[in-house]
């Protein structure tokens, strides 16, 4: 018999599943952290209830009131998660038609005005060019406008400025939202789109955000062959580009 005249090693990176795997397992810890933290609310206010506390009218009320804000918190959190599942797997029923950017992000802009000027904010909307129509999904752009605009306002001072763009670019049209608020340190701008990812944790579950509007808006921009950016500097402000084909089969 002829001996062997050598051996064969294969070798496999594992790499990319490792990382997903460790991505699944950080999303399911978040995802139960998330929902631990409004139950745990409850379920404390429920037995001081119980307990008595609801003899108390005055108490009651306040201890409802927060039971209610809870249980909208898992409410919106639920809703994002079943969105971001029907992105993922490809469910989501779109509804393509040829629509205005210009009109959808003026109307955000105007729907947001009396909270801007709650906080005494100004906020402006400049079309810079001739802006065709595109063939997109309206009501997710929407969501996307408000995802946006909403984050300027949120993370805005009292006082501060949001200015909105819309303009033609080569190839397609886009919007900006730039703000002077207060910023996203430089080590944080390359996780902003990961689900549940924050820079500031405590203020955003106190603004009643999910973590996962950033990422339901990629994935929706990505589905219409557009990309978005972000750009921002520690106290100074930030800007995000969403970029938009005119057709959906020209790229």
């Amino acid at each position: 018999t002829r001996k062997p005249e050598g051996v064969i090693a294969v070798l496999q990176d594992i790499t990319e599943q490792q990382r997903l795997e460790e991505m699944r397992k950080e999303f399911v810890a978040n995802v139960s952290h998330e929902l631990r933290t409004p139950l745990t609310s409850i379920k404390s206010y429920s037995e001081t209830l119980l307990d008595g506390a609801l003899d108390d009218r005055e108490t009651a009320e306040q201890f409802l009131a927060v039971i209610n804000t809870e249980a909208d918190r898992m409410t919106r959190l639920i809703r994002d998660l079943l969105q971001l599942s029907r992105l993922d797997n490809q469910q989501t029923q779109w509804n393509f038609e040829k629509m205005s950017l210009v009109e959808l992000i003026k109307n955000t802009v105007e729907r947001m005005k009396i909270e801007v000027d709650s906080r005494r904010q100004n906020i402006e909307c400049f079309v810079v060019s001739e802006v065709p129509e595109i063939e997109g999904d309206y009501g997710r752009l929407e969501q996307v406008a408000f995802n946006i605009i909403g984050n300027a306002v949120k993370y805005t001072p009292e006082g501060g400025n949001i200015t909105v763009y819309v303009g033609r670019m080569r190839n397609g049209v886009y919007f900006k939202v730039a703000d002077t608020g207060i910023g996203i340190p430089e080590e944080n701008i390359d996780r902003i789109f990961e689900r549940f990812y924050r820079v500031d944790k405590a203020r955003s579950r106190e603004m009643g955000g999910t973590g996962l509007g950033l990422s339901i808006a990629k994935e929706i921009v990505e589905a219409h062959n557009g990309t978005i950016d972000i750009k921002s500097k520690v106290g100074v402000g930030t800007e995000v580009t969403v970029r938009l084909p005119v057709s959906r089969t020209n790229l």
